[in-house]
């Protein structure tokens, strides 16, 4: 996703249609029947680097959302967006905060974007909701699958609107071929391809290539410096181990690839196509319950230390296999029907395919995609618009979202297991039941970490 600044902000926000729509305070109701300031749903962007601008962007065009706040480690970064959003409204209404927890100590504020490194993910939203404020959280949970255990039950505890920013969901020819797998057009399920890029595929030919920018920033990142005036380097840390600063840390690529931060693409991307097998399967309340790969490790090892590759098989109890592996592996297999697809999800049945990325729909059979559903078909969640506008909708209405709690979690236990199978070399058995793995006792410290102090999240 490129970076947008300031200028390009505006520009985008306004060419988009989304016109200035301010209602002064004590206005019944416009004439132009805008909502009054008591029907809007009061929003705050926490992550103003890399997804987050382009989320608020999506909420500055919803006429039902007013953006009030901006929150950001870098000081500059909160600033200049707080300047966009008054740009963008023709007003000074929106702050701009350091410290997240002066954001939410905020009476007037009802919900948040949440669009940090993953480690931060988790935390944040549980401040956020302790706070008594709705969360939309970027992808994926975060870097503890206990911890995501702990705001799945606070979220249910507290009955708060939750958002999952796989956004693949509110894209129409998504949710086409997940109901043609539901509604049995390519007959009995065998098995589910999930692809997605990896760390060797990722910025101009991977960190394979000692001359890609990947691979040079991963070694710079050795070299500690001293931070920048306008960075909290501290707060940026927040539950993870101390560190020295180095600019490639705190870089989307260092957010990505860093295992203190992150579990790497195997669930920064990867989750995107796991989400929609998830999806068509009908199983987001469940997970496989068997997992067994293997997995490359960087050859250049610098600072980035999460895997670069994998392939990993996943088997649900019901026999159908969900395999979970990076395009680069991949690719040999999917050459036939997705050449030059970095990405994607392919559903294969007794009757034929369905494949689904980004850019198009393909099936094995083009009349099965001109299928118009009838009442007694099943028709999946339609969010009319998209992933931001649903969750805006559903702020003001408490109605489930099209990613809540319990399919983000399930979509992020995949990820975790998956992970832990291809590092470790072994098949894992998870008790779906129970919420735990079967045996290899070893292994499932992994599944947890200890946050720094003061950043507790119990």
């Amino acid at each position: 996703m490129k970076k947008l600044n300031r200028r390009s902000f505006i520009r985008g926000t306004l060419a988009a249609g989304a016109a200035a729509w301010i209602v002064p305070a004590g206005v019944v109701r416009a004439q132009d029947g805008k909502p009054v300031p008591s029907e809007r749903v009061t929003f705050a962007l926490i992550g103003c680097g890399n997804m987050g601008p382009a989320g608020l962007r999506e909420v500055l065009k919803n006429k039902g959302a007013q953006v009030i706040a901006t929150c950001d480690v870098f000081k500059s970064r909160a600033e200049n967006h707080k300047n966009a959003v008054d740009g963008h409204y023709q007003t000074k209404g929106c702050t701009a905060y350091q410290d997240f927890r002066e954001l939410l100590a905020r009476k007037d504020l009802d919900c948040v974007e949440i669009a940090t490194a993953d480690h931060w993910h988790v935390p944040l939203a549980l401040h956020a909701i302790r706070a008594g404020k709705d969360v939309y959280v970027e992808k994926p949970l975060g870097t503890a699958l206990n911890w995501a255990r702990v705001l799945r039950a606070e979220i249910e505890k507290r009955k708060a609107v939750f958002q999952f920013g796989t956004w693949q969901r509110s894209v129409g020819h998504f949710r086409k071929a997940c109901e043609l797998v539901q509604n049995g057009v390519i007959g009995k399920i065998q098995r589910v391809d999930a692809w997605a890029p990896g760390m060797n595929t990722h910025d101009k030919g991977g960190i394979d290539n000692p001359d890609s920018d990947l691979s040079k920033l991963s070694v710079s990142g050795l070299t500690p410096q001293t931070p920048p005036a306008d960075l909290d380097f501290d707060m940026w840390l927040g539950p993870a181990p101390a560190a020295y600063y180095s600019p490639a840390r705190v870089t989307p690529d260092g957010g990505y690839h860093i295992s203190d931060y992150a579990l790497g693409f195997i669930a920064g991307w990867g989750i995107h196509p796991v989400d929609i097998a998830q999806w068509g399967l009908g199983t987001d309340n469940t997970v496989p319950v068997s997992y067994k790969g293997t997995c490359q490790w960087p050859p250049v090892r610098g600072i980035f230390n999460t895997i670069s590759a994998w392939d990993v098989r996943c088997k649900y109890a019901n026999g159908i296999e969900l395999r979970t592996v990076d395009w680069k592996t991949a690719k040999p297999d999917i050459a036939a029907y997705r050449p030059d697809c970095d990405h994607g999800t392919t559903f294969f049945g007794e009757k034929g395919w369905v494949s689904v990325d980004r850019g198009s729909l393909r099936t094995s059979d083009k009349e099965w995609q001109k299928i118009e559903w009838g009442e007694k078909d099943i028709k999946l969640y339609d969010t009319k618009g998209n992933q931001w506008d649903n969750f805006i909708r559903c702020v003001k209405t408490r109605e489930p979202t099209v990613n809540p709690i319990e399919s983000a979690f399930n979509g992020d236990l995949i990820c975790h297991l998956a992970n832990l199978a291809a590092v470790s070399g072994r098949e894992i058995t998870w008790d779906a039941k129970e919420g735990k793995l079967v045996g290899n006792a070893d292994l499932a410290m992994h599944l947890d970490r200890t946050p720094r102090e003061p950043w507790t999240i119990f």
